[in-house]
């Protein structure tokens, strides 16, 4: 099962076909607006709705059967809050969330959206969760080893190790890495894929990866 997330941000951040997207939909604030002025209906919208009128959050609520309003002044961002919502909602080991509209825009949102996922909360799920925007494929890995194959819409593969990261070794790429060990986020970028699969490993940390290509479509 995939259930899938909008969180609002820029229209031109939006994969192009998105919003063709299996599985279950869950607006946050503005997002949920936004999918219904797609014709897609989704099981919840969540938020403090702070960014709509009077009159298009009346749209929301007429088309929205679950709909969860809390106070604009709160502990929790919108977005944590659906996340919240997602992952009660995960049947099963292999199921995913994808979450779109969390990339674009401003550059704060996109440093909180990406950290927030170390919260200790949210650890147990990093591993299923996606964030995807036009030109974007973000995922998060744990301590192992992998093999990651290449996406056809994809030219560039890039690592932003979180936390405590330890022995990365990327062996097979342009730019390898060998036991790379840092106790603060940092980034290697702009590998293109050699071969139709890269592998890595390291002993500690959570580690994102990126897929990216140059120009949206």
């Amino acid at each position: 099962m995939q259930i899938n997330v909008l969180a609002g941000g820029p229209a031109q951040q939006y994969p192009r076909k998105m919003f063709e997207q299996k599985g279950s939909w869950i607006g946050v604030d503005r997002g949920a607006l936004v999918l219904i002025q797609h014709h897609i209906t989704p099981q919840i919208a969540v938020g403090d709705f702070d960014s709509m009128s009077v009159e298009e959050f009346s749209e929301v609520k007429n088309n929205i059967s679950k709909i969860i309003q809390v106070n604009a002044i709160k502990d929790d961002t919108d977005t944590e809050l659906a996340l919240k919502a997602a992952f009660e909602r995960l049947q099963t080991d292999t199921d995913e969330v994808h979450l779109y509209g969390m990339t674009g825009g401003r550059l704060d949102h996109l440093l909180s959206n990406i950290f927030m996922f170390l919260k200790p909360r949210f650890n147990p799920y990093i591993e299923r969760v996606r964030l995807i925007d036009r030109q974007n494929y973000m995922r998060f890995f744990k301590a192992g080893q992998y093999t990651l194959e290449e996406l056809s819409a994809y030219k560039y593969l890039s690592f932003v190790l979180l936390g405590n990261v330890s022995n990365l070794t990327l062996p097979d790429e342009k730019y390898q890495l060998h036991d790379q060990s840092d106790r603060f986020p940092i980034a290697y970028v702009s590998n293109e894929f050699l071969k139709s699969t890269a592998s890595f490993s390291f002993s500690s940390g959570i580690v994102a990866v990126i897929y990216s290509h140059d120009v949206a479509d």
